[in-house]
């Protein structure tokens, strides 16, 4: 369900709003308009929907207009045309009281310089927006205690800004934010002015209280790696326009323009793709019913440390080690030969959290999210898949047709993510069929 809807919202900065409008309106763009009147375009023609509880990122260089379109969506700037619909309220129709009233109740703001007052304690702090809506004191300070231990700074609230330490304080700027229990979160470069471990730290911390609280937050950075780590779509911005949409590994894999290419071209690829683009569908399935003997005659002449076991409904029963069917009679089944075994991984886990796993154990068996085995992923497949990204990459550009992304599909000119289950192709060939066996098919 959408949360925040955005219709085409522009922002033009100068006294010639109007001129400016009607430009957009025309279809000029940035630079067309300050050249032909001399106004300075924010926002140009802006329209996606934001979902309740997701973390949206909104991404760009300096000057992409990211934190002006953040802050249209409280009016604390305001566009110059378009609506935007909180719920069932259209912000941009609410007059000055019932703005402000709205914001209390909906909106919290973090911002990049954690904005605490200077000769509040932490407590007070935390407490400020709840004292702005006369939130007797007894209530305020119960609330305020809550989020301080949410955010982990339990024992601090006696303090005072300046004896926490940067990333205290951010901690300090977000536990603010929940306190007044708001609906949707606005946090503006919050963790840039952060060094670099604390930054992951306070993203680390931000995805859990996310998982806790499930809020709706935007979160506006210009640092790629952030917005990977956070997880959720991304809105990548170029002279106030929306250039891309998508989640992070569906714009790594296919950037819409040169612009978002050369955006993403640095980024740790195995970080964004998930486990189903690389995993393997035409590897031999076993039947766990199936006596060694028969099993032999299936896997002749194919190699490999480990064989993946599926029951009739496809479900990922286990592997078995060549060196024990080896070793078995050939009466055995292969259901006897299975020992404990690892659990198999979801086709939507990143890449590079099962990397370990995949040098360990050498095969990773991955499922859809009913269970559903879909695959599996070893070192070669790792290897090819990476490569494959960077051969298509520097052969033909942005517009590469990338086989092992094909689980894409463009809707409304946005990336959008269609789900792991049985759309994900061998990174050996895209068409390649899959390999039969007694009980199932790959995929």
């Amino acid at each position: 369900m959408s949360r925040i809807v955005l219709e085409g919202i522009s922002k033009i900065f100068g006294s010639k709003q109007a001129e400016g409008v009607d430009l957009i309106k025309q279809g000029k763009r940035k630079a067309e308009i300050a050249a032909a009147c001399g106004a300075v375009v924010g926002l140009c023609n802006i329209s996606f929907d934001i979902v309740e509880g997701e973390i949206l990122t909104l991404m760009g260089l300096s000057g992409s207009g990211k934190s002006t379109l953040l802050r249209c969506m409280n009016r604390l700037v305001e566009p110059s045309c378009g609506r935007i619909a909180v719920g069932d309220v259209d912000v941009t129709k609410l007059g000055r009281k019932d703005l402000l009233a709205f914001r209390q109740k909906t909106f919290g703001m973090v911002f990049q310089h954690f904005a605490l007052l200077p000769n509040r304690t932490i407590l007070s702090n935390v407490g400020f927006g709840l004292e702005l809506k006369n939130v007797p004191v007894a209530r305020r300070t119960e609330a305020a205690m809550q989020a301080i231990e949410l955010v982990g700074l339990k024992g601090w609230e006696a303090k005072y800004p300046h004896e926490l330490s940067g990333g205290m304080q951010q901690r300090a700027g977000l536990a603010r934010a929940l306190a007044a229990d708001a609906e949707v979160l606005l946090m503006d470069e919050a963790f840039s002015a952060l060094d670099p471990l604390i930054r992951r730290d306070m993203q680390s911390e931000l995805r859990d209280l996310q998982r806790k609280l499930k809020k709706t937050i935007v979160f506006v950075s210009h640092d790629l790696d952030e917005a990977v780590a956070l997880g959720g779509r991304i809105v990548l911005m170029k002279d106030g326009e929306v250039v891309q949409i998508g989640q992070p590994e569906e714009i790594v894999a296919r950037p819409a323009t040169e612009y978002v290419a050369r955006f993403v071209e640095h980024i740790d690829r195995a970080a964004v793709m998930r486990v189903g683009q690389v995993a393997d569908r035409s590897a031999a399935v076993l039947a766990p019913t199936l006596t060694v003997a028969e099993a032999r005659i299936r896997i002749a002449g194919e190699g490999g440390d480990a064989w993946l076991v599926a029951d009739d409904e496809s479900r990922f029963v286990g592997c078995l080690r060549a060196d024990r069917l080896a070793a078995a009679r050939p009466e055995e089944t292969v259901a006897s030969l299975l020992g404990a075994g690892s659990d198999a991984v979801v086709a939507d886990a990143r890449l590079d959290a099962v990397l370990a796993r995949v040098a360990a154990e050498g095969c990773v068996a991955v499922v859809d999210p009913d269970g559903r085995l879909l695959g599996a992923v070893g070192s070669r497949d790792v290897v090819r898949a990476l490569a494959a990204h960077s051969a298509e990459s520097h052969a033909t550009g942005h517009d590469a047709d990338y086989p092992e992304t094909s689980i894409l599909q463009t809707t409304a000119g946005a990336e959008r993510w269609t789900g792991p289950s049985r759309n994900f192709p061998s990174t050996r060939s895209a068409t390649k069929a899959s390999t039969g066996s007694p009980t199932m098919a790959l995929g």
